[in-house]
């Protein structure tokens, strides 16, 4: 190692210290300031950094946002009390690899309710007129994942069965906007059979961004510091160029959502493989965002928790939300293509159409009730461009390329990277996770692990929320 000069050990921590790179003051010549970095501060990013920093390896977490959590953000100042902007529903405890975290955290984690309610006009629908829409909700899970079992990976609207009668637009809407956060016509029936069964989940009573951001304590994140730049091209290591410096890595873990990628707002060099390119645009994000009104004193008369939806005759509809967590809070969640269209027109539309709605499903006193309003926007959030994704039809195997590493150096995480948890934060983190062992076995931070006797995988269940 070239011997270290005072007058270069002060230049260089300067140097360090007006970029803002947590990263060693000083390296020397050919070597790399970390040996992995983490884009992205997301349940993905969390996973990966948590993983990396259980070891020697040198690591940093650079995040363009102000905050951690990417998705996932628990609001207390706009009703004083939890309000999940993005994520909430902790998909699948028995499978959720946030699970064994959550339930160390000291937070309140609690099983969702298992009711739901059919809203047909002013009214709540009779146990027969129930039976008759699980019955069509069954039956269209059926035919996707038959078709999904055939050659060609067609749309979920392509096979739908056609005798659902008065119940399609409910259907389409549970199982399309609600559930996935596209149109039914805009989702790979392929992809929508392999996702995991999301009937059984969890809440978490302080808010699903607050325990997420609970897991990044202590890691070595730098906020309010976007990546523009990364050059993987470069033998003495990967240049990775922020908006407060440079600095370079052995190994990059990018977990920055498609959208975010798809705008490019992080260019790279070479320019990603045309496969990489073409599985962004294939896994491209939907829309899905919630309108939250206060209502004290119970007003819907609905449980903790409770969901309802509306058996509706058009896509102008949504799900209820109601009594969060036992507080005064209720969401009315769009998605879709109606949702992206309401949510383009700003919060004060979203907001008008939700009492609206609300009205003619309890009356027009409902309105009366409200207090506090919100509504969130995720298709202009800058470090978000959408909610999650859903591969397109013919794009199922969109997930597997991106899983792809580039030149086993720069490895790609998040929930579009996984296979049958995409759309969860479970997901994100599990391929978070992977992707660290990864680039921790390529650097030769860990060992590999002895190889495992091949199993079939079982057939994965169908979704029925």
């Amino acid at each position: 190692m070239p011997k270290l000069s005072r007058r270069r050990f002060v230049a260089a921590s300067a140097a360090s210290a007006a970029a803002g790179i947590a990263a060693p003051a000083w390296s020397a010549p050919g070597v790399p300031d970390v040996d992995v970095a983490v884009i992205g501060a997301g349940a993905a990013g969390i996973a990966a950094a948590r993983r990396i920093a259980g070891t020697k390896a040198r690591l940093t977490v650079l995040e363009a946002a102000d905050r951690i959590g990417g998705r996932c953000f628990t609001d207390t100042t706009t009703f004083g009390m939890p309000y999940d902007r993005g994520a909430h529903w902790i998909h699948t405890p028995d499978l959720n690899p946030i699970i064994p975290f959550a339930l160390r955290s000291g937070l309140d984690i609690y099983p969702a309710p298992p009711n739901q309610r059919i809203r047909i006009g002013r009214r709540n629908a009779r146990e027969s007129e129930m039976e008759d829409y699980l019955a069509a909700l069954v039956r269209s899970n059926r035919a996707i994942a038959d078709a999904a079992r055939g050659r060609s990976d067609i749309s979920c609207a392509a096979v739908l069965p056609k005798d659902l009668a008065d119940w399609q637009k409910t259907v389409e809407f549970v199982l399309g906007p609600f559930g996935c956060g596209k149109d039914l016509g805009e989702i790979s029936s392929a992809d929508f059979a392999k996702s995991a069964e999301r009937n059984v989940d969890s809440f978490c009573r302080q808010g699903l961004g607050a325990l997420i951001a609970s897991f990044g304590q202590g890691l070595p994140v730098q906020l309010s510091n976007p990546v523009r730049f990364i050059d993987y091209n470069a033998r003495a290591g990967i240049e990775v160029r922020t908006a407060r410096g440079s600095l370079t890595a052995k190994a990059v873990i990018v977990t920055a959502s498609t959208g975010v990628l798809l705008d490019n707002k992080i260019k790279f060099d070479p320019e990603l493989p045309r496969r990489h390119q073409d599985a962004l645009e294939r896994l491209s994000l939907g829309s899905y965002d919630h309108i939250a009104l206060e209502l004290p004193g119970n007003p819907l008369a609905l449980q903790r928790d409770e969901v309802v939806f509306e058996k509706s005759n058009s896509t102008r509809t949504g799900a209820i939300l109601a009594n969060i967590s036992g507080t005064t809070l209720c969401t009315i969640d769009v998605g879709g293509k109606f949702g992206r269209e309401l949510a383009a027109q700003g919060e004060p539309a979203m907001v008008a159409f939700a009492l609206e709605w609300l009205a003619g499903l309890y009356g027009a006193d409902i309105k009366k009730a409200v207090k506090r309003t919100h509504a969130t926007q995720w298709n202009k959030e800058p470090w978000a461009l959408g909610a999650f994704s859903a591969a397109a039809p013919g794009g199922q195997v969109a997930r597997t390329v991106l899983a792809e590493p580039l030149r086993e150096r720069v490895w790609f995480a998040g929930e579009a990277v996984h296979d049958t948890l995409w759309g969860t934060v479970g997901g994100a983190w599990a391929s978070g996770d992977r992707a660290a062992q990864q680039a921790l076995r390529k650097i030769g931070a860990i060992s590999e692990p002895p190889p495992e006797p091949q199993r079939q995988a079982p057939e994965p269940r169908r979704r029925r929320r």
